[in-house]
């Protein structure tokens, strides 16, 4: 705890990219990875149809590890803040609430799939041809609920002091288990969707042993004993504002994709599979952005925490320039090779032909996504939440859902596939205005904490 402590103090920025950034972007792409996995294989079978039914689930998943950030970015952020102020006894009981937070929540989240799946699926776009497929995902997806949200919640926690190493080794290994079974159970076995949703709850009951066995053993200030559990307001409040932006983010980012699936149902389930692949390809990029964002969340809270208005400000501006280079290069590098990456999942023409243009529209923003999701982290880190939860909110529905709508009217199909790149866009002009706006407060107050120095040196 003491040696992460004095990286996030007097590290430099290269430091904080190698030590925080580089294991949060592995995390990322091993999320990638294990997203595609399913895809890649179900993609083997040739059925669009099953393609389809596993896209459709995507947003369930989504509300489930959005629950999961209400907690996890939450109480991450808390931690590192508190970890600045050396509130250590706060530490304890924020990480025994999400505990056992995320341990009934997923028990929540299980019973009420199970009870209800066929409204579920036909909630998020099933139909005739997907519904069976659909339900037997959600099925065994429901299953390990718990276990899915601990795992989301600490994967978060751990990295509040810099331990992104061992939270890129939890991701790591869960993706390992779900990419080795998946080709066993889809393919091999003949489970096929159900293969699919197996070796994911798989891959994470191996994710949450190793985060058991790793708070336990190795982090101290950590604790998972129920006594610790407090559920004080000075717990509970900072902890679910802190969380609300990313976790109202993914949930309801996770409705938006219902709509759009409703929509593209419409278009013949070609466009829910095309959507399917190109959502994969382009998460290359949304997921790196958030890897840079949230690796260096822990710096920024803490210097903020800290007083460190200085050093904060380097690292947010460092920061924002990366995300716009990397973006940059891996936008061009999914242009030109689209055509590849597209027949990776699946070799259905029709599909493979309609996912190149998706994959081409969505790529537009490609340089600029990071400079969004870093509005959010910054707002967030620095204790925002107000602003925060409106930026995130933008791109996920407030913008979004209006321009699916408008443009699905005016367009048809083409409308529905530039919605993503025009949201974006309109939301990182507005998230860019209310930085601006916080960032005023925060700089007045810079300056009021270093005359406040001075006077006292004096």
């Amino acid at each position: 705890m003491e040696k992460n402590e004095q990286m996030l103090q007097k590290g430099s920025f290269l430091q904080l990219v190698i030590n925080l950034c580089v294991p949060a972007i592995v995390i990322m792409l091993v999320m990638v990875i294990y997203n595609m996995a399913d895809t890649y294989f179900i993609g083997k079978t040739g059925d669009p149809c099953k393609i389809a039914a596993v896209s459709l689930c995507g947003p369930v998943f989504s509300i489930l590890s959005g629950l999961g950030t209400l907690l996890g970015s939450g109480g991450c952020t808390v931690i590192s803040l508190a970890l600045g102020k050396k509130e250590y006894q706060k530490i304890k009981a924020c990480t025994s609430l999400c505990c056992y937070g995320s341990l009934a929540i997923g028990l929540l989240f299980s019973v009420a799939v199970l009870v209800n799946l066929a409204g579920i699926s036909n909630a998020i776009g099933a139909n005739a041809d997907t519904m069976e497929y659909t339900c037997t995902y959600l099925r065994i997806l429901a299953l390990g609920g718990p276990i899915i949200l601990f795992g989301n919640v600490f994967n978060n926690l751990i990295r509040a002091d810099g331990s992104a190493r061992e939270s890129m080794i939890s991701n790591g290994l869960g993706t390992i288990v779900n990419i080795i079974l998946d080709p066993v159970l889809i393919l091999g076995a003949g489970m096929g969707v159900a293969g699919a949703a197996a070796a994911t709850v798989a891959g994470n009951m191996v994710s949450f042993l190793y985060l058991i066995w790793y708070v336990m053993k190795k982090q101290k200030a950590f604790s998972l004993d129920f006594r610790d559990l407090s559920l004080e307001k000075e717990v509970v409040i900072p902890i679910v504002t802190l969380g609300i932006p990313l976790a109202c983010s993914t949930i309801l980012m996770s409705f938006s994709h219902m709509f759009m699936n409703h929509i593209l149902a419409g278009y013949g389930s070609v466009a829910v599979a095309a959507s399917g692949v190109a959502g994969k390809v382009s998460m290359v990029i949304t997921m790196l952005a958030m890897g840079l964002c949230m690796g260096m969340q822990p710096a920024i809270s803490y210097n903020c925490g800290a007083g460190e208005f200085g050093k904060m400000y380097r690292i947010v501006r460092n920061l924002g320039i990366m995300t716009v280079i990397i973006g940059s290069l891996l936008t061009a590098g999914c242009l030109i090779g689209k055509s590849y990456l597209v027949a990776m999942f699946i070799e259905h023409e029709e599909v493979a032909r309609l996912g190149e243009r998706m994959v081409a529209a969505f790529m537009l923003m490609g340089p600029f996504y990071g400079l969004y999701q870093l509005c959010t982290t910054f707002l967030q880190s620095t204790g925002k939440a107000s602003y925060a939860t409106v930026v995130a909110l933008l791109g996920k529905g407030i913008i979004y859902l209006p321009v699916l709508f408008g443009l699905n009217a005016l367009f048809g199909l083409n409308g529905v596939i530039y919605t993503a790149p025009l949201t974006d866009m309109l939301s990182l002009l507005v998230g860019a205005g209310l930085c601006f706006i916080w960032n005023r407060k925060l700089a007045g107050n810079s300056i009021i904490a270093e005359s406040s120095e001075a006077s006292q040196i004096q």
